[in-house]
Formats: structure tokens, sequence, C-alpha cells
């Protein structure tokens, strides 16, 4: 978890892994958040939002308060709650044993409710995951307002990435990703290449949205190089099997190691050439920071195939 002493240590967003969200209403819930079951999981987001129904928020609660009695301390293992809206967050922040999940993804994230939970959340050592899927994620006059409110003190501190709702925003266009296409092939990608520029030069990470489908490992690599060159980070995952498969795919090739590395030293030249790549100090700084931090969580891709994806049943 998150605790006060540790609000200030660096963190890495890829520590987070491919975070698995599931409807806050599973009857293994708490065996899950412990790593009892799915123990490869290296962060989790137990939804009250479009997962589950508007009927089943208040039994959802229930049960996140029942379970949260069971969470044991985990190390590397990251439990976040997807609050349906600011008053489903205010209920959640009542339960007894709160603290023993590390923070919240903040849906539908705007202007207009940014101070909705942004003044509930003062005091607490609580991060979060603000989800930018609404119309105004294609206004960029709207989407420069919203970085500004973000970058304020005592703000920023708190946001581990920003997550980017790609179902959501196909919605509102009334499309759904074709199979056998990765985002990057319809509207979206565009407004992903936006999003990146808007927001990363000032310091955030963005998630890569989902796969939907479970049949298609080929498009998922596909799409996850795809979410690497354009600089995303912990692609969220529907189903266990996706888990591995992008995390594989996060793994560092070794050139890009033995570069990144390279450039670290205090001693390198202000230019040179290595695995016939020019290197350049100043203005590759910024990846080989990012390529060492994932190579810290994933290590080197070995050249060995994965296994076949699964078709699977949620």
């Amino acid at each position: 978890m998150f605790p006060v002493s540790d609000q200030n240590r660096p963190f890495s967003p890829w520590q987070l892994g491919a975070p698995l969200y599931m409807p806050a209403h599973r009857l293994d819930l708490r065996d899950i958040a412990n790593g009892d079951k799915l123990p490869q999981l290296r962060s989790m987001i137990f939804c009250t939002e479009d997962a589950v129904l508007k009927f089943e928020v208040d039994s959802c609660i229930r049960h996140l308060g029942l379970c949260m009695q069971g969470f044991r301390e985990t190390k590397g293992r990251f439990r976040f709650i997807r609050a349906r809206n600011p008053e489903v967050l205010s209920r959640l922040l009542d339960l007894p044993h709160i603290e023993r999940i590390d923070g919240f993804v903040l849906p539908k994230f705007t202007l207009d409710n940014f101070s909705a939970y942004f003044d509930q959340l003062q005091g607490t050592s609580f991060k979060v995951m603000p989800t930018l899927e609404t119309r105004d994620v294609f206004d960029a006059e709207a989407m420069r307002e919203l970085r500004q409110a973000l970058l304020q003190e005592g703000v920023d501190q708190r946001i581990l990435m920003l997550r980017v709702g790609g179902n959501d925003l196909m919605n509102l266009l009334g499309i759904r990703r074709p199979r056998h296409m990765t985002l990057y092939q319809t509207p979206l990608g565009q407004v992903i290449a936006q999003l990146v520029t808007q927001f990363k030069p000032y310091g955030f990470a963005l998630s890569a949205p989902v796969f939907e489908y479970l049949d298609d490992y080929e498009t998922l690599q596909q799409e996850i190089r795809q979410d690497l060159a354009h600089g995303l980070i912990g692609k969220t995952a529907i189903h266990p099997d996706q888990v591995p498969a992008i995390e594989n795919a996060y793994r560092v090739e070794r050139s890009d190691h033995d570069m990144a590395v390279s450039m670290q030293d205090s001693a390198a030249p202000a230019v040179f050439r290595m695995h016939n790549a020019m290197c350049e100090v100043a203005t590759h700084g910024q990846w080989s920071d990012d390529i060492i931090a994932r190579h810290a969580c994933y290590g080197n891709r070995e050249l060995v195939s994965l296994q076949d994806y699964k078709e699977v049943t949620i």
C-alpha cells in the first residue's frame, strides 16, 4: 500500500503492471486481493461503475466493506477501487479498513467533478487514477484546462496516472473497435496521440485502453507495440489470461537496455553510436529513464515464443 510515510517515495507507474478490472461483488474478491488467488497480479481494480448494474451498487459497497476486514498487507501488489461517482467515493471513504486499499480510479473525470472528488481526498494518503472518457476529451482546450487543474500543488503528487477510457470514448463516437484491428486504426488513434502530447510533457503517465477480444493474441500484441510507441503504460486487462500476455510484451529489448544504461553513465559522450543507432544523451534522457524503470519491473525480453493466447470465458 501507499502509507503516508511513503508519499514521497519514488514510484514508477510500470510497477502497476496490467491492472485487472473486476466487478466489486465478486465472491472471491478477498482471495484475489490477498494473492491467494491470481497471485501473478501486480494490481487490481474493484469496479463499482460500469462493471456492475445500478441496483447492485449498495450490495457492492457492503461486500467491499466485509472483504476489506480480511485484507492483508501485501508488497508489490496494489489494490484500487473504481468509485462510481463522488457520492459513492464518500461512502467508500467511510468504510472501516478503507486504508487497506491503495487508492481510487475516478471515472468520467472532468473539471465539473474535480472538486467533488479531490475535496474528499484531502488529508488522506490515497493515490488516484482519473479516467479521461467524456466528450471533453475531444476538446483540446478542455484538456488544457484540466491539465492545469491537475498540476496544482497537492493534486499532482496524488496522481499515479491518467487512465484512457477507450470503450467509453468509442461509445461517444457510436463505434466499436472492429475485430483484428488495433485502436490506432480507428478514430481513437488520433485522440490518444493528442492526449499524449497534452499530458506527457507535463509529467503525467497515461494508461493504455483495454483490448476486449479474448481470442486474438496477434492483434493484442500489435496494439501493445503501438501503445508503447505512444508512451502508454499499464494496459488494463479484462481477464487474467491477458495479464501475462501484456506484461511479457513489456519486457525490454537487450539492445534498448544497453543503450539506456550507457546514456545514464556520467562519462558518456554527448552523442555516440551503439547497436547501429545514434544515442544522444540530451534528447534521449527521458526515454532511457523509462526503459530502465520498465526493465526493473519486467527484465529483458527473452527469445522464446509466448504460449498461444487461448479463448476463454469471462
